[in-house]
């Protein structure tokens, strides 16, 4: 089974379908570990597509501020007036989508889906260190998290821990990584909607761990036809630049 990898589409329906372009249907399942909305200018749009789709979907910090599961308290102001602006745009339907989504970590198809760390899901996994116990404690071998918009990853195995650099080059579409038994792995796609690893295309994965690989696609997206509608929009201009540089 291949299974589409999704994370922080953040209402980027440009990158988006970019993303669906490239995996070109060659996929059995779609999977997105949250942040649908927030940031970008699409909200109705890619919520849209995820439920077309049947794309099996747990809930980001962004998901939950906009729909009033959690205060935006530790927002900063930038991201607290998209949450403002996303939560007076959204379909009623949509709302109510986004609200029910269920919190990680979920397991399906032999992966298990978090957002942030496996014990937090509004944690941010950046180091090996707090990376080691969603590697210890997941029910699965391969677990897919999201929420810092960087690609990569970590694995571990007979107490070593190894941080794994798997990003395409500029001039690549993939890069893969061979899944090797019984060693464990805690993987992120990379961010659709807004990348922060300094690399501005759209970011996902594609795993089929029936061979053993799991491939890490970035695909470059009209990015100015994305500032124009957020612009358009009102909304704040470091989020509109932050998309050039994948910052």
């Amino acid at each position: 089974m291949r299974i589409l990898v999704l994370s922080d589409l953040h209402a980027n329906v440009t990158a988006l379908d970019a993303v669906l372009e490239a995996a070109n249907g060659r996929w059995d399942l779609s999977v997105c570990l949250g942040d649908v909305v927030g940031y970008g200018p699409d909200p109705n749009e890619v919520t849209a597509r995820l439920l077309e789709m049947g794309t099996k979907t747990i809930r980001g910090n962004h998901d939950k501020a906009v729909t009033g599961v959690m205060a935006t308290d530790d927002f900063n102001p930038v991201a607290k007036a998209a949450v403002d602006w996303t939560r007076a745009q959204l379909k009623p339907e949509h709302m109510s989508w986004l609200a029910a989504l269920p919190q990680g970590p979920l397991a399906t198809e032999g992966i298990v889906l978090v957002h942030g760390a496996f014990q937090d899901e509004d944690e941010y996994v950046f180091t090996p260190a707090q990376a080691l116990d969603g590697l210890l404690d997941s029910t699965a071998e391969v677990t897919f998290f999201g929420h810092t918009h960087h690609q990569g990853g970590f694995s571990y195995q007979d107490s070593q821990l190894e941080v794994l650099q798997i990003r395409p080059r500029n001039s690549e579409s993939f890069a893969a990584l061979r899944v090797e038994h019984p060693r464990r792995y805690l993987l992120n796609p990379g961010s659709i909607g807004q990348p922060r690893d300094g690399d501005s295309r759209a970011a996902f994965a594609i795993a089929d761990l029936e061979h053993q690989t799991v491939e890490f696609w970035r695909v470059p997206y009209d990015i100015a036809a994305v500032q124009e509608r957020m612009r358009a929009a009102r909304l704040p201009e470091p989020l509109v630049q932050r998309l050039v540089v994948g910052r």
